[in-house]
């Protein structure tokens, strides 16, 4: 009998997860209660990393999500996912930063990510200021267009059978065994299912406490500056050093490390800022000054040029900063997908295969569950079985 799946979240993991869980013939229902990427997904730049991430877990889940956004550019066609295998440039400004950079490049080169020493820096970005000590070029670093992306996975996820229902998931509806049957939503529908995938992004947690299984998904503000069109000046994805610092920190306060990137439209995106306020959505001009001056810092030119927006979003993001990505032992059909933090556009593929293979109960598409244990929910739970 063909398994059913109900995937809530209509963000690109979501996406992901319905498009391979599709692909594999299982019956799926996607479920949102907004519009196909209007929440996480919709405040993201797109980034498609290894640069920013240490040996481990989440760089495992990135090197198998880069492959599968190749795949899924040549499956779907580059440009309906706005897909630019551009590279990045991580620069450091000191010379005991660019030692800590090089040193973290080697060990991201043993796990497999090219990695490439830049002394001369300009010869890849000519505008970036001048007295920049060097730098490590990252090939195999791109970018989506994040809501572009979301719709083409989900809209083949719907040419393989999936289906999609706007609603808002209530509770779970459970057996006698205490394992899933189905969900309620809101307004009373009732969604069969022999398996509930939890990618509701930054209300990750929610969902899982609504669904019997709650895991700790947190908000974390960021804001992204762009400007008006302009011609081609900023060839790759360039940030400062110490972003990789500011991704894997706990500290509550706000934080921002540079990072700018052209896009398809002309238009140059500056981040990144990360805090901890919870849902507040409040414009913080000091935020939006301080990402300028920054950028400006790194591309002198910049200071002639006009801002034309900013938006902000929240990320989600665990305690420890990785995401959350299996079945949750408390409730059987279970399985969450959440927690990606500002990682989420790029582990999207990887996390959609992952949860597709633990459905299976076998690997799929490069994807082995017994290789991503260190992202398996069960590292939160107490004995008691309750989440921390």
């Amino acid at each position: 009998m063909t398994q059913k799946v109900v995937v809530v979240g209509a963000g690109v993991v979501g996406a992901a997860c319905a498009f391979h869980a599709a692909l594999a013939g299982m019956d799926v229902t996607v479920v949102d209660r907004g519009p196909v990427g209007g929440g996480t997904t919709s405040r993201g730049e797109g980034n498609v990393l290894l640069s920013d991430k240490q040996p481990g877990p989440e760089l495992d889940l990135a090197r198998l999500s880069r492959a599968l956004w190749d795949e899924a550019a040549g499956e779907l066609g580059p440009d309906t996912l706005e897909f630019e295998p551009k590279g990045g440039l991580v620069v450091a400004s000191t010379a005991e930063g660019l030692a800590a950079l090089r040193a973290l490049a080697v060990r991201q080169e043993a796990a497999g990510v090219r990695a490439e020493p830049v002394d001369r820096v300009h010869d890849l970005e000519p505008h970036l200021a001048p007295g920049i000590p060097g730098g490590v070029h990252y090939p195999q670093d791109a970018q989506v267009q994040p809501v572009l992306a979301a719709a083409a996975l989900l809209r083949a996820a719907v040419r393989h059978g999936a289906r999609f229902h706007t609603g808002e998931v209530a509770a779970a509806v459970t057996g006698e065994d205490g394992g899933i049957t189905g969900v309620r939503t809101a307004a009373g529908d009732l969604l069969p299912a022999d398996a509930v995938v939890n990618a509701a992004g930054t209300w990750g947690g929610e969902v899982g406490r609504r669904l019997g299984a709650p895991v700790e998904v947190l908000p974390r503000r960021g804001f992204v500056l762009v400007t008006e069109p302009l011609p081609p000046l900023v060839r790759h994805k360039v940030y400062s050093a110490d972003y990789v610092a500011n991704v894997a920190s706990s500290d509550a306060g706000l934080e921002t490390s540079c990072v700018v990137e052209g896009t398809r439209g002309g238009t140059v995106l500056i981040g990144a800022s990360r805090e901890r306020v919870g849902f507040d959505t409040t414009m913080n001009p000091a935020v939006v000054t301080r990402l300028a001056a920054q950028a400006c810092r790194l591309f002198p030119f910049l200071r002639e040029v006009h801002m034309i927006r900013a938006y902000r979003g929240f990320r989600p993001y665990c305690p420890d900063h990785l995401p959350v990505v299996g079945p949750d032992p408390r409730v059987p059909g279970v399985v969450h997908a959440c927690g990606h933090e500002g990682a989420g556009i790029g582990l999207a593929p990887g996390t959609g295969a992952l949860v597709t293979a633990h459905l299976l109960g076998r690997p799929w598409r490069g994807a082995d569950p017994a290789a991503h244990t260190g992202l398996l929910p069960d590292r939160f739970l107490t004995l008691g079985g309750a989440s921390r």
